[in-house]
């Protein structure tokens, strides 16, 4: 189980895309002095029990959420003293008066450990809404030789072209993030980060500006089976989405110890996993749907193929992403006068997005059997305040994932 897991986690993460610099047309610009991004998030289904959501309410259908945010400080200072960060917010976030910035240590890398053997089996690729797979379908890849660092070309999705940046560790002489050991309060279902924000720190200038837009409502995609055997995947349309993406991965636990997998999108040409996981700017995602890997705002189903059933055993974990609206600001602005050179103290983006996970063909109310009963006033479980007792172990495969996502066995 564990090995399965990696190699899923390795499959569905991808390799992570190059960090490029923020796109400032034509006019002449200097480099901020401080860059800042919120990724905020709004998760539902199997993504929100595991963040901390309540699974019966969810597992009944309920449209409870949970959210997160990913804040990033980077700045091409050094820090007068300690490097020490705090992002002032709304009181409706719930988070308190800030939340802190902290600096990771830095860590010295260990030796590689050489695997001793080999994963066995393979993963079967898929692409394409539709009730049959089209004719060279599916791509097969051996583990053994992903292990071994032969990586296929064309498994992780590309984004040649983006202006897409990123606030890293890498590329910044003192950096800064949030969440991490020392912030105690989390996000709720009921959080807002709407109005006026403030970043403060020892090593960037104060940055202010104000939200207008707010977390995305949650997705509830559902699934049902067709006479052909394939499975209809619909969601809700969200007000402001770009786009949608979706994905399956299956194990079937009927072909032995071999790991044999299969791995299906809703992408009309074969584009996999990378940075169609992360946030993406409504710009790009116009590009990735007029290149058909991302499906369009007014589209609200996706049928999955009967082979990728057939493939991937009777239970598919399906995940699928709303791509929302983004935020920029800067000060000072950017002159309106082409020939003058911008020269900004800072430039900050809001990022937003919606996801959810189910498994298609699980028998929620199986998963419901022996779960623990919930406060309806906070969304908490009760017994999660208490010591676990008596459950029974969870069986294996991806309904035991399940199972104990939803606190039903252990």
């Amino acid at each position: 189980m564990k090995t399965s897991y990696k190699v899923a986690t390795l499959v569905a993460l991808g390799i992570g895309a190059a960090v490029t610099v923020p796109a400032l047309s034509q006019q002449r610009s200097e480099p901020p002095i401080a860059r800042y991004t919120i990724d905020a998030g709004t998760i539902s289904g199997m993504g929100a029990m595991a963040a901390g959501g309540n699974p019966l309410a969810m597992l009944r259908g309920g449209n409870q959420a949970m959210h997160e945010m990913l804040l990033r400080l980077g700045s091409s200072r050094a820090p007068t003293g300690a490097p020490e960060g705090d992002h002032f917010m709304p009181a409706a976030a719930g988070l308190g008066p800030s939340v802190p910035l902290v600096t990771p240590k830095a860590s010295q890398s260990g030796p590689i450990e050489t695997p001793t053997q080999l994963p066995k089996g393979k993963l079967s690729l898929y692409w394409g809404c539709g009730e049959h797979a089209p004719a060279g379908q599916p791509v097969v890849i051996d583990f053994a030789k992903m292990a071994q660092g032969q990586v296929p070309p064309g498994l992780f999705a590309q984004g040649a072209g983006f202006d897409d940046w990123k606030v890293l560790v890498s590329n910044s002489k003192t950096y800064g993030d949030w969440p991490n050991s020392k912030g105690t309060r989390s996000l709720t279902p009921n959080s807002s980060i709407l109005g006026a924000h403030k970043i403060t720190s020892t090593y960037a200038p104060e940055i202010n500006f104000t939200l207008a837009d707010d977390f995305m409502p949650p997705l509830q995609p559902r699934t049902s089976d067709m006479a052909s055997g394939a499975t209809n995947l619909t969601w809700g349309a969200l007000p402001k989405a770009t786009g949608y993406y979706a994905w399956v991965i299956g194990t079937n636990p009927d072909k032995g110890k071999d790991l044999d997998m299969v791995w299906w999108t809703s992408s009309s040409t074969q584009q996999f996993g990378g940075f169609l996981a992360d946030w993406i700017s409504p710009a790009n995602v116009k590009k990735l749907v007029d290149a058909k890997t991302v499906m369009p705002p007014t589209q609200t189903s996706c049928i999955i193929p009967k082979e990728v059933k057939q493939a991937g055993g009777p239970m598919l974990m399906t995940q699928l992403f709303a791509y929302g609206p983004q935020a920029d600001f800067a000060y000072p602005p950017r002159p309106s006068d082409p020939k003058v050179v911008w020269k900004p103290e800072w430039i900050a983006r809001v990022r937003f997005r919606s996801m959810a996970s189910v498994i298609a063909g699980m028998d929620m109310g199986a998963m419901m059997g022996g779960a623990a009963d919930y406060d309806d006033d906070d969304g908490r479980s009760s017994s999660s305040r208490q010591q676990q007792q008596g459950k029974p172990k969870c069986p294996g495969g991806l309904r035991g994932i399940g199972m104990r996502a939803a606190g039903a066995c252990q």
